[in-house]
């Protein structure tokens, strides 16, 4: 079994439709009611989320009736169906709506992300900007690259190393356990600058663009990290656990680090972290 570029521009076509019929529309018109916490008030889910899951978990079983399909609310709902994601022969994992809370508080930096999986190995990385219209792509062993509606594409290429007192980057630190949190933020100005866009589409699309150096996340769910890791690493960069382990998708701890070459992860690494992190 392969998963060819065509097969990648059909779910890449599908996410469009889920969005422009089921998030677009309710973006900035979200009633009271249409947003929920689920862990707390910063871990939200909205109508957009779970309508958008819907449709595209259904017409993923149309397309491919064979293949185990992973959404973020339906995980969130049943955490045991992560169990079998390294024995599927295809997998497809879903985010229906990453940055749920830049998306409910009006702020247009959202996307739309699936990953595919084969034997828990990541080969399909997808991630649409709904408001820009485009989506960063990458399928395994062909690169990575942004693809435009009217057919163009562009090729993405991480940035070079540099220093680490040169490197921009964004650090998501929330879920760090309570004695690395002060560490890793007092150490943040090591670098040159360390933002948190709470949005894994839209820092997985940066730093595969070159537009930012290092990526640094204390959380590791599959529908945050499979799609852009695979469109990092096709577009140069290295990609590790905190303990330098590699990544793959159906592991559930110890953070990650993104950056140009493993060099550059090694000096972020030691940078904000201690040794026996």
């Amino acid at each position: 079994m392969s998963f060819s570029r065509s097969d990648a521009m059909a779910v890449a076509d599908l996410l469009k439709v889920a969005a422009q019929t089921e998030i677009l529309p309710r973006f900035r018109n979200l009633s009271a009611g249409a947003v929920r916490a689920k862990t707390s008030q910063l871990d939200l889910v909205t109508d957009a989320d779970e309508a958008a899951e819907r449709m595209i978990e259904a017409e993923l079983r149309r397309l491919f009736p064979t293949a185990v399909v992973l959404g973020e609310e339906g995980v969130s709902r049943n955490p045991r169906l992560l169990d079998g994601l390294d024995a599927a022969d295809l997998a497809f994992i879903l985010d229906p709506v990453d940055g749920t809370l830049n998306f409910a508080s009006g702020l247009p930096l959202f996307g739309v992300m699936a990953a595919v999986t084969m034997k828990g190995e990541v080969v399909c990385g997808i991630i649409l900007d709904p408001i820009s219209d485009d989506w960063a792509m990458a399928v395994r062993g062909e690169g990575a690259w942004i693809q435009r509606p009217d057919g163009s594409t562009a090729s993405l290429q991480v940035s070079p190393a540099v220093p680490l007192a040169e490197m921009a980057g964004n650090v998501s630190w929330r879920y760090l356990p309570e004695n690395l949190r002060p560490v890793v933020t007092g150490n943040l100005p090591k670098v040159a600058m360390a933002a948190d866009l709470r949005c894994s589409a839209h820092t997985y699309r940066l730093i595969a663009a070159g537009h930012l150096h290092f990526s640094f996340s204390s959380s590791v769910m599959p529908w945050d990290h499979a799609a852009g890791w695979l469109i990092h690493r096709e577009a140069g960069g290295y990609t590790a656990h905190f303990d330098g382990s590699t990544y793959r998708p159906a592991n559930r701890s110890g953070g990650l680090i993104s950056a140009p070459d493993e060099a550059s992860w090694r000096a972020v690494r030691d940078a904000l972290l201690p040794p026996q992190a």
